[in-house]
């Protein structure tokens, strides 16, 4: 029997070998004229845009503007939409202007909080915001501590609260967000999920060892693979004015880079990525997504040693985890 220590050790190995260059054999995928391509996730069987629509889009928004962004997205083929109560004002604004097309949409939502009755809540506030009485996928949010984790998956801890939410019809399926390898891992360890959402990016992966061991996992077992951070460029310095008030990280914000990363993670197995939170780098999303075609070797090798010469936005192992 292995041990999560020696699993870990010999998939950071592996799995670059496994993962990469980037295949998307054995992935389900359906193309319609004028939309953006379709994927099924994992073994739910359900077939998401492969780009989401993250409520942050619409954080600070006027009415119109949210209904505007949405209806932009829908006309594209967009039925994956993601938020989570700390986005500011997201939730407020994503419900009304979501409502029309929520019976043809697969909706997801998070809870940051890590305990059951607190989950609880905070999946109550959401529903109530969100003008819906279930979330298609509800997830732990943003888990990086690996002492995190074992507040979850402990007696009162939030998968309880999941649990009891699932029985009583109000989420569907059940998955978590991660920002450390080490979370990820003792999380698909120690229970089922349905889906993992996690960063997979180009620099992570191939500066910071970040990314090939969690998605080899998640392969194995079958789970719905959603990315972050396909179009993130690396830290942002705290020095110099942020462009991109909703991105706490420097996004590519040249369209040339911008695809890059995201054809570097959509050549994966990967059913969908979430763009920046930024207005106008989602619609840049949008329109290099209507082009996508899968990295040709070269190109996964040309990509690599770009890698190399930028800072990974995160590493493996954490100092956080």
């Amino acid at each position: 029997m292995i041990n999560r220590r020696s699993f870990l050790k010999s998939a950071a190995g592996s799995a670059m070998l496994t993962c990469f260059p980037a295949s998307l054999v054995g992935m389900a995928r359906f193309q319609s004229a004028g939309q953006i391509e379709k994927r099924v996730l994992g073994r739910t069987g359900e077939k998401l845009s492969m780009i989401g629509f993250g409520g942050i889009v619409v954080r600070d928004a006027t009415t119109k503007e949210a209904a505007d962004r949405v209806a932009q997205a829908i006309d594209r083929g967009i039925n994956y939409f993601d938020v989570a109560p700390t986005y500011g004002n997201a939730e407020e604004m994503l419900g009304p202007a979501f409502e029309p097309y929520r019976k043809n949409c697969f909706l997801a939502c998070k809870t940051q909080s890590r305990e059951k009755e607190g989950a609880l809540e905070e999946l109550e506030r959401s529903l109530k915001k969100l003008r819906t009485d279930h979330f298609d996928l509800y997830q732990m949010h943003a888990v990086t501590k690996v002492s995190d984790v074992e507040t979850i998956l402990g007696p009162g801890g939030a998968l309880e609260a999941f649990l009891q939410a699932r029985e009583q019809g109000k989420i569907r399926y059940l998955g978590f967000s991660a920002h450390s390898v080490e979370a990820a891992m003792k999380l698909m360890e120690g229970y089922d999920f349905d889906t993992i959402l996690f960063p997979f990016n180009y620099g992570t992966w191939n500066a910071g060892n970040f990314g090939p061991q969690v998605l080899e996992m998640a392969k194995k077992k079958n789970m719905g693979i959603l990315a972050l951070k396909a179009m993130a460029k690396g830290p942002r310095n705290r020095d110099e004015e942020n462009p991109f008030p909703k991105c706490w990280y420097t996004p590519f914000s040249d369209p040339r880079e911008a695809e890059q990363g995201l054809r570097f993670t959509l050549s994966h197995p990967i059913t969908a990525a979430i763009p920046p939170g930024d207005e106008n780098l989602f619609t840049m999303a949008l329109d290099l997504a209507m082009k996508f075609k899968p990295l040709s070797e070269q190109e996964s090798l040309e990509i690599k040693k770009k890698a190399q010469l930028g800072e990974p936005l995160f590493r493996y192992p954490s100092t956080q985890a």
